[in-house]
């Protein structure tokens, strides 16, 4: 009988461990390339924060370097302007010089906004991205023009030729180009080329000079002060003309 029950239980601990082992989902999906794949990418980007922080920790000078640099390029790219806001600028700009006297304009700054003015219009106007920088560059036609000429990839212009196209240069949330051409856009130099040359440039006054035309002006407003009659008999006629 003893005999029996230790056959029976040998024959069930063989049936229980010849039975397969139950394997979860989660570790199907571990076990897959998909997942070695994945463990090991994880475990290769968690080692290169590590030597990052390290080396940080040791240099943090040159760290700090690096890091000023990445966030000045990120400031860059991410204030970069588009061609919207060149084309709101070319309109504020010609508002600007539209409501002045073409006799008060400043010629360098009409002329370059009417030529901007009149490429916007004929839609010859590109923009081109290069990540940190913008530019604005003239094209021979427009895009939605039926000419065989605008279309013709043969025809098109070269690369090389851009350098010679390029109207505006957009950095740090400004066009460049436009903004020096505006600079002082409603003085016309042509006023002043009949005057001699020392008087044909300016020099900003001194803070003395300043204060003095001030106080000048300042003493305009007071009331004057009259002599009476009386006070005026004693003195001889050198002291009335002195007061």
């Amino acid at each position: 009988m003893a005999a029996s029950w230790t056959a029976i239980r040998l024959c069930s601990g063989a049936a229980k461990a010849a039975a397969p082992v139950k394997v979860t989902r989660w570790e199907r999906l571990k076990n897959s390339k998909a997942g070695v794949w994945c463990r090991s990418l994880f475990s290769d980007y968690k080692e290169a924060c590590r030597e990052t922080v390290v080396a940080c920790w040791e240099r943090p000078v040159k760290a700090s370097i690096y890091l000023g640099l990445l966030g000045g390029a990120w400031t860059c790219f991410s204030s970069r302007p588009d061609h919207s806001s060149f084309e709101t600028n070319l309109v504020e700009c010609s508002n600007q010089l539209g409501v002045l006297s073409p006799w008060i304009r400043n010629g360098t700054s009409d002329k370059h906004v009417q030529n901007l003015v009149k490429l916007c219009n004929d839609g010859r106007l590109r923009h081109l991205s290069l990540g940190i920088v913008s530019l604005t560059y003239c094209a021979d036609y427009d895009p939605d023009s039926s000419l065989y000429e605008a279309h013709c990839s043969n025809l098109s212009v070269p690369w090389r030729e851009l350098p010679k196209r390029v109207l505006d240069v957009g950095f740090a949330g400004q066009w460049w180009i436009l903004a020096s051409k505006m600079k002082d856009y409603d003085i016309n130099e042509e006023e002043f080329k009949h005057l001699p040359v020392q008087m044909q440039a300016t020099t900003p006054p001194s803070v003395q000079e300043v204060e003095r035309n001030e106080k000048l002006h300042k003493d305009s407003w007071l009331p004057l002060k009259m002599e009476s009659e009386e006070e005026g008999e004693g003195k001889s006629p050198e002291e009335k003309t002195a007061v």
